[in-house]
């Protein structure tokens, strides 16, 4: 049965630069590329070369620990480049699109007499698998498990976060035969979470749950939280709202499809939109022109809480449905905080902005100070709406300590959920980093 539930803790950031509901139109590129760096936990091994002709879907490369875990071209034409860094890391595969958009062709029956083992082949096969994500720990699901449940957030509530109901109008009917897929693959449910009014509601064969609040309601940790937490031993998937239209394209017709709409925000931006592109496509044409060019600018392959610092040359993240420019704000300020300011936000009242709760910010990316002293200001609580006990997890983490970290709620969280926490942290500590750090230890300890 579905129900409402109301987030009272959390923060909202209100920015300027929130994308216009209106598509800005297509964007292409000459180039496009897809970064293994992007795929947490996954060891690369190629499987082209340079000069190989490629289709949307054929494999580019694979990871070392699950080989049936492949990582497929979004589009067809020649492999130009495969770049490397230190020690022959690779760095991206190029891709010189043809513009054809040809795709492999998948063989899928009816989705009424397909089996589950079948429908993990088709989405292992097609290079849709690294969408599917696994709590706990925030990685690649494996190919072998059976999850309890699997989650769909409908709604982002990050700072300048697209609107899914608008970027995902004309794709309801793939949206629901990704559903469909979805319920097939765990023999418990999909569950579904949405704003009220939101379209994404009519979906059926799924439990959809509204959430009322501010950020972070829109992360699916916190959902499943809400809704049916985590306990040591339980493995649950959670799928992007986007993704879940490329799964149920596929599943339509046999074709992979990787065209999505992603917003182009921030306060830099002169008219912010959504524009229609492809997964892995340069960030160049999407940003080149459209922003003030003011100063020196932040883009940022994502929300400005957790997204990836890019250059307009480097390509789009795989997972990213969104685009941020803000200003670098590498600039030194006379007296810092202690000016009595009225353009800047602050969740502490240490500015005087607190006077106008409607106002939107032009923010940067200043730190504004330096990692201090690891003090208890009770101002991580305000901000997770989770029964866990943040600041005394990150030290855990910090200990080195395993046994504290699974009592004090590790298998619940990932950065995102604890984005909040490093914003209004009073001394500077960089809790997604760390808790990434203790993550790791805990997949390697423990497997």
């Amino acid at each position: 049965m579905s129900k409402t539930i109301k987030i009272k803790k959390g923060l909202d950031i209100k920015l300027k630069g929130m994308a216009e509901l209106s598509i800005g139109g297509e964007i292409t590129s000459t180039l496009y590329g897809i970064e293994p760096a992007n795929f947490l936990g996954l060891i690369p091994k190629l499987s082209v070369k340079p000069d190989e002709y490629v289709k949307i879907g054929t494999p580019l490369f694979y990871d070392k620990n699950q080989p049936e875990v492949k990582i497929t071209s979004p589009v067809s034409g020649k492999v130009v480049a495969i770049n490397r860094g230190d020690r022959r890391k690779i760095l991206d595969i190029e891709i010189e699109s043809d513009n054809k958009f040809e795709s492999e062709q998948f063989s899928i029956g009816e989705l009424s007499s397909i089996n589950r083992d079948s429908i993990k082949e088709v989405l292992l096969s097609s290079g849709l698998w690294p969408y599917l994500i696994q709590r706990p720990f925030g990685i690649i699901a494996k190919p072998s498990d059976t999850p309890r449940d699997i989650f769909v957030s409908g709604f982002d509530s990050a700072p300048l976060a697209p609107s899914y109901d608008f970027s995902l109008a004309n794709d309801l009917k793939s949206f629901q035969k990704g559903i469909d897929v979805l319920a097939k693959l765990t023999d418990g449910k999909v569950y579904l979470g949405v704003r009220s009014g939101s379209k994404l509601a009519e979906v059926k064969n799924a439990e959809v749950n509204v959430f009322d609040g501010p950020h972070p309601a829109g992360n699916v940790g916190i959902q499943i939280h809400h809704l049916k937490p985590i306990n040591k031993g339980d493995k649950v998937w959670t799928v992007d709202p986007q993704a879940v239209v490329f799964i149920g394209r596929l599943f339509s017709d046999g074709k992979l499809n990787f065209s999505k709409i992603v917003s182009l925000t921030g306060s830099e931006v002169k008219n912010p939109m959504y524009y229609k592109t492809v997964v892995g496509v340069k960030a160049s044409p999407i940003v080149s022109g459209k922003t003030e060019a003011s100063g020196k600018e932040r883009i940022i392959a994502g929300n400005v809480l957790t997204g990836k610092k890019m250059n307009a040359d480097d390509y789009l993240n795989f997972y990213a449905n969104q685009i941020t420019v803000i200003p670098e704000g590498d600039n030194y300020e006379f007296l810092g905080w202690a000016m009595p300011r009225f353009n800047k936000f602050s969740f502490s009242r240490a500015y005087f902005s607190w006077l106008t709760p409607g106002k939107t910010y032009r923010a940067d990316a200043n730190l504004n100070g330096e990692e201090r002293a690891y003090v208890m200001t009770g101002q991580y609580e305000k901000v997770l709406p989770m029964d866990i006990l943040p600041v005394h997890l990150i030290k855990s983490i910090m200990a080195d300590d395993i046994d504290k970290m699974e009592l004090l709620g590790i298998y619940e969280v990932i950065e995102e959920d604890l984005a909040l926490c490093e914003y209004v942290c009073t001394s500077k500590i960089e809790v997604q980093h760390i808790l990434r750090k203790g993550i790791d230890l805990i997949v390697k300890e423990l497997g």
